[in-house]
């Protein structure tokens, strides 16, 4: 079985593309199409997963899109890369904790080819890293299996325009901030989309029974 690349410049629509990704949901499922990795920006979007709570909308004026995958309230747009996929887990391991952490290894060695020292915390799902003693979110993960098939992904932050969260408690969790690739001091990340895809494949093409 093969992965299929996507890379689109331009952003997207969040439901033009949730669409497209329940569309190869089922055709994955029916073994129709590969699995898919797709690359992308979304032009400015709130989003609430399935275990958000309207607590964490701090501005009731925000437009929110009710969505299917894991997670909380998150922000989506220019300057953050969304990573989705759909991964076909009755060929792979049925293990959805597995995933995760091949996930968040995926993530964490995009960071280190920018020498950014990164880590997970095992209460709060996502990936972290610090900034003058702080610990703040880099990248958000949220999947939904379905028929074991895994979909959604995860979303990394390069210039993304923090004050944007400001409206909402990202993920649920109120005590820590969310950061981004600029943030730190990285300018140059034109090679990004190639690490995404190289180390993407490194994990999950070797992982194929």
């Amino acid at each position: 079985m093969n992965i299929e690349v996507k890379n689109t410049v331009k952003p997207v629509d969040y439901a033009k593309s949730i669409r497209i990704l329940e569309q190869r949901v089922h055709d994955v499922l029916l073994d129709k199409k590969d699995e898919f990795l797709w690359i992308i920006e979304h032009t400015p979007v709130y989003t609430a997963g399935t275990s958000s709570k309207d607590i964490d909308l701090l501005d009731k004026n925000l437009n929110v899109i009710k969505t299917n995958r894991g997670g909380k309230h998150t922000y989506h747009g220019p300057g953050q890369k969304v990573i989705y996929f759909v991964l076909n887990l009755n060929k792979r391991e049925k293990d959805i904790r597995k995933l995760i952490n091949k996930i968040e290894n995926c993530i964490m060695d995009i960071l280190s080819e920018y020498k950014i020292k990164s880590y997970t915390d095992s209460k709060n799902i996502g990936i972290w890293v610090d900034k003058k003693n702080n610990s703040m979110k880099i990248a958000a993960i949220g999947i939904r299996v379905k028929k074991w098939i895994a979909y959604h992904g995860f979303a990394l932050n390069l210039s993304t325009d923090l004050s944007k969260y400001k409206g909402i408690v990202p993920c649920g969790i109120k005590d820590k901030k969310v950061t981004s690739l600029k943030d730190l001091g990285i300018t140059n990340y034109n090679n990004i989309n190639e690490i995404i895809i190289e180390k993407f494949l490194n994990i999950f093409l070797q992982e194929h029974f």
